[in-house]
């Protein structure tokens, strides 16, 4: 059968899928991508690119799409469902990927790690205006309690940070097993030093992150974003982060990839370009488990990821 690859996936999955099936590697967006996916079995993508309806509808001899990643928003995974078409993913491939940046980040703003290395490539000696804070004794809040939470949960734990965790799907005993106190999210915002999104992107965590939720953070307090673009409302934050309400953030993810957005002008903030599964541990084992899953479909046999499972039945 012929897969088609339109992302830059790590070359242990490509020759995984290559042992049974051909395989092509085109950077096919929009209508290229409408004009030829007719030819193909199986769809293996990443974050760039958009399997629209269309792409969908085009996909005569589609079987699957998969998912290099965990995170499906830029797959209409209801209108493969439509035709009896598996969207598998490849959750855990990168948890500690991403886990491990959610930190970096906190370690970069609490430090002023950003703001030193730029005054030192200026010229500058600003030692006394650089002073910072330790992660130990600080109060972190996990917007989110899957996996990616799970393991900042564990780090932290190692950090000596007192962890807040709030989800509608987090039990007493599940905080309990991430040594995390269950909170409400208003008061994980309120009483928190760090804040870490680690949320889904979906109608009801759009803009999850307002003006009003923003306000109840300390003026000492920092946002990290290593989740999904349009959770947070970035004019609200922009705002917030001008007039000092806040004391920083950190982005890697945004509404509109790639970002050109105000953000950029402020220099309480750190900006990175979507790397938050960008390793090379995590990329390996995301492709390899993706690919695995997309063999297993083509072999008619049941994937163990399969995000609309219960959308086809």
């Amino acid at each position: 059968m012929k897969i088609l690859i339109t992302d830059e996936l790590a070359e242990e999955a490509i020759e995984k899928l290559k042992e049974k099936h051909e395989v092509v590697f085109k950077e096919l967006r929009g209508e290229d991508l409408i004009k030829e996916i007719g030819e193909y079995d199986a769809l293996m993508v990443r974050s760039a690119t958009k399997v629209t309806a269309d792409v969908i509808k085009a996909g005569k001899n589609l079987k699957v799409i998969g998912r290099a990643g965990i995170g499906v928003d830029n797959i209409d995974v209801e209108e493969a469902s439509k035709h009896g078409i598996y969207v598998v993913n490849s959750p855990g491939g990168s948890t500690r990927s991403v886990a491990e940046l959610s930190i970096a980040l906190m370690f970069a703003l609490a430090r002023k790690i950003t703001r030193a290395d730029a005054s030192m490539k200026n010229g500058e000696w600003a030692k006394k205006k650089l002073k910072g804070i330790e992660l130990q004794g600080k109060i972190l809040g996990l917007i989110g309690s899957g996996r990616i939470a799970q393991e900042v949960a564990k780090i932290a734990n190692c950090l000596g940070m007192h962890v807040l965790v709030y989800s509608p799907h987090c039990t007493p005993e599940k905080a309990k097993a991430m040594n995390a106190e269950l909170k409400s999210m208003e008061e994980i915002f309120s009483m928190a030093d760090f804040i870490s999104l680690h949320v889904p992107l979906t109608n009801d965590t759009r803009h999850m992150i307002n003006e009003a939720l923003l306000r109840k953070m300390k003026p000492t307090s920092f946002l990290i974003n290593v989740a999904r673009g349009g959770v947070v409302d970035e004019e609200a934050l922009y705002k917030l982060l001008k007039e000092g309400s806040i004391a920083g953030a950190a982005m890697d993810v945004y509404e509109q990839e790639p970002y050109k957005g105000k953000l950029s002008e402020l220099d309480n903030i750190i900006l990175t370009p979507h790397i938050g599964a960008a390793t090379k541990e995590g990329q390996i084992r995301a492709g390899v488990i993706c690919a695995e899953q997309i063999l297993k479909v083509l072999d008619g046999k049941e994937p163990d990821y399969w995000v609309n499972k219960d959308m086809m039945k």
